[in-house]
């Protein structure tokens, strides 16, 4: 079986512990996260977490479902990341002496589009947005040309290619249900 990257993400009420129980899910069954961000939702009362990870389909639906289980959690979808708009930020930290030792900021500006966060005497900090492949491919030509002091990526971040949140369509339907039935 063929494993690829899959997002997981997962809708809940903001609940001391939870990440503890979700991430045991994924001890239990020696599978590693790869990424994990957490952050409110468009949803009010209601936070996202979204976690990146190399499995088979058949296991990450098994996840899921085992996740969808707690009682604390709304909904837990997957998707691939043809179903998601998705990024990650980068930070990178380097000597201002070496980088304007290597020429022109403006070109490192232009061909990676980042921004410059700080820079004095000693240090720069460079911020870059994009896929995992760009962050990475950047700090591989700071790291071999001038050095990077210090490096952080973020989670991703991640939303669906659909119009409203996967949730806002489940709890419109529960509305509907109980709506009916008053």
């Amino acid at each position: 079986m063929e494993t690829k990257l899959y997002t997981i993400t997962i809708f809940s009420e903001n609940t001391v512990g939870l990440l503890g129980q979700i991430t045991i899910i994924f001890t239990r069954r020696s599978i590693n996260i790869e990424t994990l961000s957490v952050s409110p939702s468009a949803i009010k009362g209601i936070h996202k977490f979204t976690i990146t990870l190399f499995a088979t389909e058949d296991i990450v639906s098994k996840v899921v479902k085992q996740i969808d289980k707690r009682i604390d959690i709304l909904k837990a979808y997957y998707n691939t990341d043809e179903d998601l708009v998705f990024q990650e930020i980068a930070l990178y930290k380097v000597a201002t002496e070496k980088l304007l030792e290597k020429g022109s900021i403006e070109d490192l500006v232009r061909k990676y589009h980042i921004r410059i966060l700080e820079m004095n005497n000693d240090f720069v900090v460079l911020q870059k947005a994009g896929h995992y492949n760009e962050t990475q491919q950047m700090f591989e030509e700071l790291s071999g040309s001038i050095g990077v002091l210090q490096f952080i990526r973020s989670g991703r971040v991640a939303i669906t290619r659909s119009k409203v949140e996967r949730l806002s369509d489940m709890l419109n339907a529960i509305q509907e249900k109980y709506g009916e039935n008053n």
